[in-house]
């Protein structure tokens, strides 16, 4: 015969797993939900770049995903023999660096030119335009038939593809057609985008153009300049200074 002692544990043995089956079951539930809670209410990430009035025109904040970090301007070491002031423009890192002197450097992200629009030399800036007007080369109209309606020029605005601010290149005192200037596609910066001219973004075009005179030098590194300046880069490890 089978002890009473027996038949009770063999009776409280499929209880005792439902009991802890269901306990398991609603601890569970509650870290799911605790989890659940904690990402509800995590904080958003801070803009990489606040929004800026400009005049009358709203320039909207450049979102913490918008972007790369390493494109936020920064002030970085950068060894160089180009003098303090010259803009140096690394098409394949995605950089445009303002030299300083003590061998430092304002680096900004940009978007540059796409295959077939890339370009390399030296330029001068003649002229300086806050909120230009934009008016399309006449090959990119034939590229693009839809531009004609901007052939008398597209007002200045935040959807002016020029944005914020232009400055103009030019070599042996004629317009290189290209350009220094804004956008109104943050996400475009880091990216070979353009039809050859060099993009910001507009809270940076505007810090840039307020440290450029007219008359400086910029300088648009070859593929092999800048392999050489990322492997001097490397070797001094460039680090940021300051936002």
């Amino acid at each position: 015969m089978i002890s009473p002692l027996a038949a009770l544990r063999a009776a409280s043995h499929p209880l005792l797993r439902a009991l802890c089956s269901a306990g398991l079951t609603v601890l569970l539930a509650a870290c799911n939900q605790a989890t659940l809670q904690q990402a509800s209410f995590a904080p958003p990430l801070p803009p990489q770049y606040a929004a800026l009035s400009d005049g009358a025109v709203r320039i909207p904040a450049v979102e913490a995903e918008t972007i790369n970090p390493k494109f936020v301007k920064q002030r970085v070491r950068y060894a160089t023999n180009y003098p303090t002031g010259t803009v140096v423009v690394d098409p394949y890192a995605k950089f445009l660096y303002l030299v300083q002197e003590g061998g430092f450097a304002l680096r900004y992200g940009v978007g540059v030119g796409r295959d077939g629009f890339r370009w390399t030399g030296t330029a001068d800036i003649r002229r300086k335009a806050q909120w230009p007007t934009w008016t399309p080369p006449s090959a990119m109209v034939a590229r693009q038939p839809e531009l004609k309606q901007y052939r008398q020029g597209m007002a200045a605005g935040i959807a002016n593809p020029l944005g914020a601010r232009a400055l103009y290149l030019y070599q042996d005192g004629k317009d290189t057609l290209y350009r220094i200037h804004g956008t109104n596609e943050p996400e475009s910066i880091g990216k070979n985008v353009s039809s050859g001219c060099i993009r910001l973004l507009n809270q940076d075009v505007i810090d840039l153009f307020n440290r450029v005179p007219v008359g400086s030098r910029v300088v648009v590194l070859s593929e092999s300049e800048s392999r050489s300046t990322s492997s001097v880069a490397a070797e001094t490890s460039i680090t940021a200074e300051v936002r």
